[in-house]
């Protein structure tokens, strides 16, 4: 029992405790420390230990990858302009009235946040280009940092490149595909619905003359077209597969013997995982173009820079991942449940993850955390692994921007008041994204309860 208790309080003190000194509040360090205990309680010896930290690793070796070739694609189209021509075309398109210019601005954070696979880092790239623009609209900070707190973060869920899917897939151990198929209507669905509401920002008023498009769609298009090239090479490679079955590293000769001889090397294997292969082909693609070819060094110094912190945590769960699989604690833990009743595993679970979420304002953290332990369980009370992970990744979805502490409310809070001069109050911000935050979870709760 203690090989159980040990890490899991080990874990939690140090991750939400943010008064021990040096380590209080470090998801990374909480997450090696309770892998490490495990390992010495279970008498795991060195060798296994590094074989365990190893196998973690690998196991969410795609999702790791996913965040680092995503992070260096979305800052090479930085570069290269294709953020601003998504954005300009979108205002042309939408943005003759308020309401208009709302939804614009919303798909082009969800585009970003997509690509980056990480809502602060999407809302750090397009905040800058959106944040005057809703002020002319005489909204409220507040309002301004609700619409890009949700705007990046249902980008982080948003299939085809979507973070939390593909984590909570690979927590649980099964294919991607058909959660993310499922995530395309709950996410769509999640993503109207937050536009909509923003509309009541903006109700009875009319378009600010500066803020009218002075170009249409067609002369943007013609003007920069090139720059969208790299997206739609990524946009083609996935949608063929997913719409069409056609996957051209199965089928293409030359990437299938570059990427075949890869899917034997542990942890390197997660770059020959589709979408990650569909983003590095789109990566290069950019650098046929000189605009990123010559801030090469900025492109990856900026990528990784921004990617760092979700990848360091990732890391670190795998190697906690690895040794409770290796000590036989997942298998323990599942066992306990059988006597336990269906419903309290699965509403203790979903709030675990909530609080994790809420506390840490990561739905990286919350599922590392608690999807580890709680995949295993709801398969033993038959749960479609299907299902567990698609409501995994809504509620950890919900979680990380729930009141009272969310980190990338936080963030956007200190974009907004820094380039506005004014206080932005991150708690009145979350309150205004709380209606979203409660549609994730209870979608979550729905599919695990079907």
């Amino acid at each position: 029992m203690l090989e159980i208790i040990i890490p899991l309080v080990l874990l939690f003190v140090i991750a939400l405790w943010k008064r021990i000194p040096k380590v209080g509040g470090d998801i990374r360090v909480a997450l090696l420390v309770a892998a490490i205990s495990s390992a010495i309680i279970s008498g795991l010896n060195p060798g296994e230990t590094v074989l365990a930290f190893i196998d973690g690793i690998d196991r969410l070796s795609w999702v790791i990858m996913l965040s680092i070739f995503g992070s260096l694609y979305a800052e090479s189209q930085v570069r290269l302009g294709a953020m601003e021509t998504t954005l300009n075309s979108l205002r042309a398109a939408f943005g003759n009235s308020p309401k208009g210019l709302i939804a614009a601005i919303f798909i082009t954070l969800i585009l970003a946040g997509s690509l980056l696979g990480d809502a602060i880092a999407a809302a750090t790239v397009i905040g800058f280009l959106v944040i005057h623009s809703l002020t002319e609209l005489k909204l409220k900070p507040e309002q301004i940092g609700m619409i890009i707190l949700l705007g990046a973060s249902l980008g982080s869920i948003m299939p085809p490149i979507t973070q939390a899917v593909f984590l909570s897939a690979s927590l649980v151990g099964t294919d991607p595909w058909p959660v993310i198929k499922l995530a395309y209507i709950t996410v769509t669905i999640g993503a109207a619905f937050a536009i909509v509401e923003s509309f009541r920002f903006v109700r009875g008023r009319k378009m600010p003359d500066e803020l009218m498009p002075d170009k249409s769609v067609f002369q943007i298009l013609k003007e920069r077209w090139k720059t969208l090239i790299p997206l739609i090479v990524l946009i083609v490679i996935v949608l063929a597969n997913t719409l069409f079955n056609y996957n051209i590293f199965t089928e293409v000769s030359f990437l299938v013997a570059i990427l075949t001889p890869l899917q034997d090397i542990p942890i390197i294997q997660g770059i020959t995982f589709q979408v990650v292969s569909a983003i590095i082909i789109a990566f290069l693609v950019s650098f046929l173009f000189p605009s990123v070819r010559k801030e090469t060094k900025g492109v990856m110094k900026s990528g990784l820079a921004k990617v760092s912190q979700t990848v360091q945590i990732q890391v670190s769960a795998g190697i906690m991942v690895g040794v409770f699989y290796a000590s036989g604690l997942i298998d323990k833990v599942a066992m306990m449940t059988e006597t336990l009743a269906s419903s309290m595993i699965k509403l203790g679970g979903a709030f675990a993850m909530v609080m994790v979420g809420m506390l840490t304002g990561s739905q990286t953290t919350a599922q590392s955390v608690i999807v580890t332990f709680l995949g295993p369980m709801l398969e033993n009370l038959d749960v479609d692994p299907t299902l567990i992970a698609l409501g995994a990744s809504h509620i950890a979805a919900a979680g990380q921007n729930m009141p009272p502490v969310g980190l990338t409310a936080f963030v956007v809070c200190g974009l907004i008041g820094g380039i506005l001069n004014k206080k932005v109050d991150p708690l009145k911000v979350m309150m205004l994204a709380l209606p979203n935050s409660l549609y994730f979870l209870i979608i979550g709760l729905l599919v695990w309860f079907i």
